[in-house]
């Protein structure tokens, strides 16, 4: 969007399958998820500010990727049946905890795992190797099921817990970005997701200080973990979303 304005352009033009629109009712540009719902977008875009949604288009929200691919055909572009990335783009191998170390040149020791008391239960190859949730390739047997429920990186410890220690109703979002309306006094019924290719989910959205929100699903949810989006919605319209954060 800078780069535009130092060229003089009125807009940038995204390919995300999302749809934006201007309700003259707010006076504000709302989000929508793209009419093919399978390749809906809505969720990375959650950041999004009025200024940056006036000057920006959307042309295939209205499409489904098989009409997209059609038409890419028709135009005879090269990438018209290239197969859909699954992969974060920037780390084509897969490996992204060597993308980390080589990113960031630092490198993450081995640490403990524990359990939920704080024992020691084995040792771990490095922080960065484990997600929230993960149950395979932790290179440890303790003859029972074991899921990564938890990390510290000031400790360098990695929980190891069961499935049922995964499920949680209550979730804090910070620095929130409020998309499609301004952010409500009251509390407010939601759907939201806390992960990228979810579905969404009943919740109650309670406004805090400090530009968070919490949230309190119908439901618990498994494996949210700090860092990643709560992204919540209002049927199709993106409402906005922040940070995932564990609140002391």
């Amino acid at each position: 969007m800078k780069r535009a304005e130092v060229l003089g352009m009125d807009y940038i033009v995204t390919g995300h399958y999302v749809r934006r629109e201007f309700d003259e009712n707010s006076q504000r540009y709302i989000i929508k998820k793209g009419i093919d719902e399978t390749k809906d977008q809505s969720y990375v875009l959650y950041g999004m500010t009025q200024e940056q949604l006036a000057k920006t288009l959307f042309p295939i929200g209205n499409l489904t990727k098989n009409q997209t691919r059609a038409i890419a055909l028709e135009k005879d572009l090269i990438n018209a049946s290239k197969p859909d990335s699954q992969d974060i783009c920037f780390v084509p191998d897969g490996d992204y905890a060597g993308f980390i170390e080589r990113y960031t040149k630092q490198t993450f020791p081995k640490g403990n795992f524990i359990d939920k008391d704080g024992n020691i239960l084995g040792e771990h190859n490095g922080i960065i190797r484990y997600t929230i949730g993960q149950r395979k390739g932790l290179g440890i047997a303790l003859g029972v099921p074991a899921y990564v429920v938890s990390k510290n990186v000031a400790e360098n410890t990695v929980t190891l817990g069961s499935n049922d220690d995964l499920f949680t109703d209550t979730v804090y979002g910070k620095e929130v970005n409020w998309v499609s309306i301004e952010c409500p006094k009251e509390p407010l019924k939601v759907k939201a997701r806390v992960r990228y290719n979810q579905k969404e989910q009943p919740a109650t959205l309670y406004p805090l200080e400090n530009n968070c929100v919490k949230l309190i699903f119908d439901k618990p949810q498994r494996a949210v973990t700090s860092g990643q989006a709560v992204v919540f919605y209002d049927g199709d319209i993106l409402l906005g979303g922040g940070t995932i954060f564990t609140r002391q």
